[in-house]
Formats: structure tokens, sequence, C-alpha cells
């Protein structure tokens, strides 16, 4: 896996996708009780991509902190900051360096969906609302496995027909 440097350009895109991905998060989602159906998630995709697992890992803890700050829902758990930071490092680890099919992109959004959405974020919610892990996991599921193929596309998409149109130009 190839290292990416710290540049100006890698500083400037990363904070436009760390802005982006607050306003798809808070400004652009669904919310409904304790679901919330975002595209939050994109721009940390990209920074994925094209930066590797590190920069989007700081991207979207970034984007976690700066959204909380600015914009509340609730009182602040750094929970979903921990969530925050592993979606980045699972998009970085499955998509960083390699083309972007659809079975990776696939496996990627399988593992932020399952794992990290259902699994630890359903934990966190125990905490802050205090119904069991069990009842809320039931109720998150099916959100969760029919995010998978969504998210799946729409990073292939973009992948496909913006990230490409962006390394063409700068090649030429």
């Amino acid at each position: 896996m190839k290292k990416t440097r710290l540049t100006t350009e890698v500083i400037v895109i990363t904070g436009f996708m760390t802005a982006l991905s607050i306003v798809l998060s808070k400004l652009v989602s669904i919310n409904i009780s304790f679901l919330r159906i975002g595209f939050g998630f994109l721009p940390i995709a990209v920074l994925a991509i094209m930066y590797g697992p590190v920069i989007a890992a700081i991207g979207y803890g970034l984007a976690d902190l700066i959204g909380a700050w600015l914009l509340p829902t609730g009182a602040f758990f750094p929970g979903f900051t921990v969530s925050a930071v592993l979606t980045g490092l699972i998009f970085g680890w499955v998509l960083y360096s390699r083309e972007v099919t659809f079975v990776r992109a696939m496996a990627a959004s399988a593992l932020v969906c399952l794992a990290v959405n259902l699994l630890l974020n359903t934990w966190w919610l125990t905490f802050i609302i205090g119904k069991g892990f069990t009842v809320l996991l039931a109720s998150r599921a099916v959100k969760e496995i029919v995010a998978i193929p969504v998210m799946a596309v729409i990073i292939v998409l973009i992948d496909r027909y913006v990230l490409r149109q962006v390394k063409n130009r700068n090649i030429n």
C-alpha cells in the first residue's frame, strides 16, 4: 500500500470532504427516532479511495466532532466519533490503492453497515437511550442491510464517473 504524503492539496481536499460530510450527515439526512439515513459516508469513501485509511479516518473523526459542535442533534457521545474513525479506516483498508469494483464496494459497505453501524452504534445507543441491545438491533437491522447495496452502488458510481474524471484531468 502506497503512503499518502501530506501536501496542501491533501489538506484542502480533506477539509472540503470533511465539510461536505457534515452537510450531508446533518442537513441532508432523514432522522426517524434513533434511525438516521444520510450520505455523510460518501465524502469519506472518496477520501479513502484517494488518500487511504488514515486520512479518511481523520476526516470522518473531525466531521463527527465538528458536526456535533456546530449542529448538535443531542448530547455529544464520543463513541460515535470512534465509529466514524473506524468507518474511515475500513473504507480506506478496502478501497485504497485498488480498483473500486462492486464486490470491493459491497465488502466495505457490509463491514461498515454491519460491524460499525449495526453492532457498534447500536451498542452506543443502549448507553444513550437505555433500551436493550437486542430490541434496538432488531429495529435497526433492516435499514443497515438495505443500506449495504445502496452504499456500494453509490461508491462505484462516484468512483467511475467523478473520481476517474478528476484523476484523468490531473494526468493530462
